[in-house]
Order: C-alpha cells, then structure tokens, then sequence
C-alpha cells in the first residue's frame, strides 16, 4: 500500500468541521465569529455597555426629578397659571410662549453635565495626574557639586565646569 500524497493529508485548517446539524461549517466564518465574541468580551466594550445604561438611567432620574420637584416649585414661587408646569407659558404680542418644557430640559441637561464632570471627569483627571510619576535619576550619573550638572559617578572632574570632584564608585 502506497502513501497518500502529501497534498491529500487534511491539516488542520482544512479539516472539515461539522456544526451540531451535521452541516458543513466553514473555518473563516467560525474565526470571524470568534472574534466577534473575544470583542464584545473585551473589558472595554462591557465596561462601555454598563456606563451607558448607567447613564440612561441616572438622566431618567435626573428629568423626572426636574419635572416633578424642581418644575413645580419654580411654577409656585413664579406663579404659572397652567395645571401642568411643563406647559408653562407666558403672552407676548397675542402669542403663547411656551417656556415650561424648554426649561425642565434646560435644567436636567445642567445636572447632568455637573454630575458628570464632579463625579466622572474630576475622579477621572486625578487618577491621571496622580498616575504621572517622575522618572527615577540614572544610577550612573551624579550632581556635580559647583554647578550641579549631571556627571558620571566614575569622573574625576565636572565635564561642564572643570571642578574636580570625587569619584564615586
């Protein structure tokens, strides 16, 4: 019995793979997939996914305090006359001018944003420049005495001044 040709051999790559159907399954379609899952299994993308929920659920909180405790306490201490705040309005020329939920919107958006930038971004910039450390001298170099330049631990006199200095080992 003879060999089979070396080209005949199934490698690995070219092995043929079955799904749980028996059906073919092809190698680049399984690699693209697993891919896909090391991605969205990547702490980055979780991490992404759960501050945005986070968020959409805190600016919920956010608007509905704004329309049902901060609306109405600015429509009794400025005396709005509409049974609903949010419809706030006042009459210029004939004309309605409708300011409640502009401002209901308008306040959620600046508690938003102070939330954020006290809770997020100034957190966030003091790990940053916290994290910034200076680098550590060179072990192989020394201040000279006179004019405090950096010299080799080994010279015998200061390169930029010319002061002789003792060697240090």
């Amino acid at each position: 019995m003879s060999d089979p040709a070396p080209d005949s051999i199934p490698t690995q790559a070219h092995r043929l793979q079955l799904d749980r159907f028996g059906r073919e399954v092809h190698t680049e379609s399984r690699t693209i997939a697993r891919g896909f899952a090391q991605f969205l299994l990547r702490g980055n993308v979780v991490d992404l996914a759960v501050a945005v929920v986070i968020g959409a659920s805190a600016g919920a909180v956010i608007t509905a305090f704004v329309k049902d405790v901060f609306t109405p306490l600015f429509g009794a201490l400025f005396g709005s006359h509409s049974q609903k705040t949010g419809e706030a309005y006042f009459m210029l020329n004939h004309s309605k001018v409708l300011y409640g939920d502009f401002l209901n919107t308008f306040v959620s958006f600046l508690i938003i944003a102070v939330v954020v930038y006290f809770f997020v971004i100034t957190p966030v910039n003091k790990l940053v420049t916290s994290s910034h450390f200076a680098p550590p001298p060179d072990p192989s170099t020394r201040k000279c005495p006179e004019c405090l330049s950096e010299i080799p631990k080994a010279a015998r006199r200061c390169a930029y001044c010319t002061a002789p200095v003792e060697p240090i080992s």
